[in-house]
């Protein structure tokens, strides 16, 4: 397993090749699926650990670890660790899962490492060629960067997203939020998932900017009182979440565009509580209320909204491994 302990990224070690290949040498390795949609080899543990880990990342030696496009994700413990990107193998006791999945029963450490591995894997796949020239490129840099037969570098980029809890202000457990159902609609299992209004900062634009006009387009109301929550690296393919809260007057009439929005309602607190704790609650649209990933800021937005103001914490990073409270329900 990961050594637990502190994450040195190695920034300095990524254009030293022949340190790279000794690393590689001593290395433990992940194996991420990324054409698969990210799985991982992932192991239950037996009990939560102190930190209330429920799973672990069951890590190889690079002598075992299949071949692949290999990956430097830095080092715990002072052990260096690497991602294979290649279909995963057989590993008696173990289930799999993605980011999406298990990030939250994961430990910090290793939540960290299979965001990282997963955000990097998604780009080199998405990514193969030049976007200027067109021409092949390759990994460089222990996988931190491309590069075509020139040398000219190409970086992972990083595009900046909005998350925007609104409320109304509400402090008891009649208060209400807002949340929305994205077009086209589906029912998944009786099921309709409802979350946070969401979207990409635009060329010009400051996040706060970014989610009054995401909210006012997608739902049609007039938020106030907007104070950053906290943010998530949120790789799908390479996002950074900037989370809000605001608040808005539930007698403004609710405006959706719907080539963007299937449905918008206000939840009370109340139900957003039992909601979250697994129990059955029906929706505007009908159907049963289904919330975002655990391992998601929305759910922790909506965890923190659903204990009401005492609860909540400014500004605070919300990563994406963040593990619910015991009172938010099963995993």
């Amino acid at each position: 397993m990961a050594p637990q302990s502190s994450w040195d990224r190695c920034r300095h070690r990524r254009g030293d090749e022949r340190w790279i290949d000794d690393a590689w040498r001593r290395a433990h390795v992940l194996v991420i699926d990324v054409a698969g949609g990210g799985d991982v080899l992932v192991r239950d543990s037996d009990r939560p650990d102190a930190d209330g880990a429920s799973a672990t990342l069951p890590l190889m030696g690079s002598a075992e670890a299949p071949p692949g496009e290999r990956l430097f994700l830095g080092a715990f413990g002072g052990a260096p660790v690497f991602a294979v990107v290649a279909p995963l193998p057989s590993v008696p006791d173990t289930g799999t899962g993605s980011l999406r999945e298990i990030g939250h029963r994961l430990s910090e450490t290793e939540a960290a490492l299979l965001t990282v591995a997963t955000a990097l894997g998604n780009w080199h796949a998405a990514g193969p060629y030049s976007p200027a020239t067109g021409v092949a490129t390759r990994p460089v840099m222990g996988g931190w960067a491309r590069a075509d037969d020139s040398g000219a570098l190409l970086r992972p980029r990083i595009d900046p997203a909005v998350l925007v809890l609104v409320h109304d202000g509400g402090s008891g457990p009649d208060g209400r939020c807002l949340l929305a159902h994205r077009a086209p609609g589906t029912m998944v299992a009786g099921t309709r998932q409802f979350s946070c209004v969401a979207g990409f900062v635009e060329p010009g634009e400051s996040p706060e900017q970014a989610a009054a006009r995401e909210v006012a387009e997608e739902i049609g109301v007039t938020l106030t009182g907007l104070r950053y929550a906290g943010s998530q690296a949120w790789p799908f393919p390479g996002c950074l979440m900037l989370g809000f809260r605001a608040l808005a007057d539930p007698r403004e009439p609710i405006r959706t565009d719907p080539t963007e929005i299937a449905a918008a309602g206000w939840f009370t607190r109340r139900q957003i509580a039992e909601a979250l704790a697994g129990a059955s609650v029906q929706t505007v649209a009908g159907g049963l209320l289904a919330l975002p990933p655990r391992a998601s800021l929305a759910w922790s937005l909506l965890a923190d909204w659903a204990r009401g103001p005492a609860g909540w914490s400014a500004g605070r990073s919300a990563p994406t491994w963040r593990r619910p409270a015991a009172d938010e329900g099963p995993a």
